[in-house]
């Protein structure tokens, strides 16, 4: 089978794959990218006697996990169905099983869309730059089937995956505490039940029915608007903590006790101090977009803060080569050494419930040290030509502090700014952090001027 390469073009992301049922992603083209994976992971030289796949709750996966699952088996190995998985237990089950990994899952992304995660044994990362240019080559070229198909079977990765998760936290410091989990339909409907089912919580789960056409809102946690029920239900109730995850579980936002939002950089700031109690003097990993104070905050209590690029598959990497114990990401990915290196919402979730329980301050108190400037929040904008807006807004800047480790960020002291490309999507993403916020207001205004000036020129040059 060989898949016309205009076909993939629009679904092959940077970290992985992803598009709309059926006009851009149909049961064919899983198949085939199922042969070309598992050719590659046999090619790798790692474990790969069977194939684990997982799939999210969209209507679309039953029958794409069956695609997939031929496609393992025409490279004769078996494919190990292991049902309904969120992301970061299919990652743990490639790490607790020692081999190759597949979830179907289209993560936040509205509910026509369907998509594929992959991992390595031991829940290596599989990307633009460690495979999938490789896997979608394959999948063009068309990969010869084996003389004998694999086999199929079935596994349950659940129950290890609790007793993984539970392994991050000192279960006997927990206190009660009233949570409320927003898992929006999504996988979080599963997982967060199973993990605070033995544990001294008072858990509510509000849309917890597990229905891929999200009835209730987008499983995107980190536009506001989607937190807004999980606010009024922290505030109504009384709850300790609110959690908001996405579709496929794998990322999580916080709600504090007030039923105020905790952005990811905060988040990452204090899971990052419970993991240096944990790792005196760790290497722990931040990427370029959060807040200026995580760095700080890693170097107080004695770590060493290292930026990164965004991405799982690069950060990942990151922490192979450097031994990182702990990473954290603006947009709700927390990355943990000790779960092979993988992100997990719940495993950060459940280290945030242990701070507030050992420190005995609710969450707004226990916050307000690692808060320490204004951040505009991700700020999408369509242009005609990401990379010329770019260089045009960069000319502005051309005698002040600039990299472009990611796209560009300019530094000015009192204030900074990252303008990047999306990865996943026809976007240009600007972030901006300054002193407070009337200054980061103003630069933001400042800001979207040179973009919309840029773009325009552009658009007519």
């Amino acid at each position: 089978m060989r898949i016309d390469p205009a076909r993939l073009d629009p679904i092959i992301k940077a970290y992985d794959i992803r598009g709309t049922v059926p006009d851009q992603l149909d049961e064919e083209i899983v198949e085939a990218l199922a042969a070309a994976f598992t050719r590659f992971a046999l090619d790798e030289g790692g474990p790969c006697g069977k194939v684990l796949i997982g799939r999210d709750m969209r209507p679309s996966g039953i029958a794409f996990a069956e695609a997939f699952a031929r496609g393992v088996n025409s490279q004769g190995v078996e494919a190990v169905m292991l049902g309904l998985t969120s992301t970061d237990e299919l990652f743990f089950a490639a790490g607790h099983f020692d081999a190759p990994g597949a979830q179907l899952t289209a993560s936040h992304n509205p509910a026509q869309y369907n998509g594929i995660k992959l991992c390595l044994a031991g829940a290596r990362p599989v990307g633009e730059d460690s495979g999938l240019d490789v896997i979608k080559q394959s999948a063009i070229d068309g990969v010869t089937a084996a003389a004998e198909p694999g086999g199929r079977s079935a596994d349950d990765a659940l129950a290890p995956f609790v007793t993984h998760v539970h392994s991050f936290v000192d279960v006997a410091e927990l206190r009660p505490l009233r949570v409320v989990a927003d898992t929006a339909n999504g996988m979080g409907g599963l997982v967060a039940p199973a993990v605070f089912a033995d544990l001294p919580f008072d858990v509510e789960i509000l849309y917890g029915e597990l229905d891929g056409t999200f009835p209730n809102h987008p499983a995107d946690p980190i536009q506001p608007e989607n937190l807004v029920d999980l606010q009024a239900l922290v505030r109504s109730t009384g709850a300790d903590v609110g959690l908001a995850f996405d579709g496929d579980a794998d990322r999580v936002f916080l709600v504090d006790d007030q039923g105020e939002l905790v952005s990811g950089s905060t988040t990452t700031a204090l899971v990052a101090i419970e993991m240096l109690e944990r790792n005196p003097g760790a290497t722990i990993l931040h990427n370029l977009i959060c807040s200026k104070a995580v760095p700080e905050v890693i170097r107080e209590h004695g770590g060493t803060p290292m930026r990164t690029r965004v991405g799982h598959s690069l950060i990942k990497k990151i922490m192979a080569e450097t031994g990182a114990a702990f990473g954290g990401e603006h947009s709700g990915h927390y990355y943990f050494a000790d779960n092979y290196r993988a992100d997990s919402g719940i495993i950060a979730a459940l280290t945030v419930l242990q701070a507030i329980s050992v420190s005995g301050q609710p969450l707004s108190t226990l916050r307000r040290p690692v808060e320490r400037y204004a951040a505009s929040g991700e700020i999408n904008t369509r242009v005609g030509n990401a990379a010329d807006v770019i260089a045009a807004v960069e000319t502005h800047f051309a005698d002040t502090d600039v990299d472009h480790l990611d796209g560009l960020t300019v530094d000015l002291g009192d204030w900074w700014f990252n303008l990047r490309p999306s990865n996943t999507e026809p976007l240009l993403r600007l972030n901006v952090e300054a002193a407070d916020p009337s200054a980061c207001a103003q630069r933001v205004a400042q800001l979207d001027v040179l973009i919309t000036e840029a773009d325009s020129a552009t658009r007519k040059g």
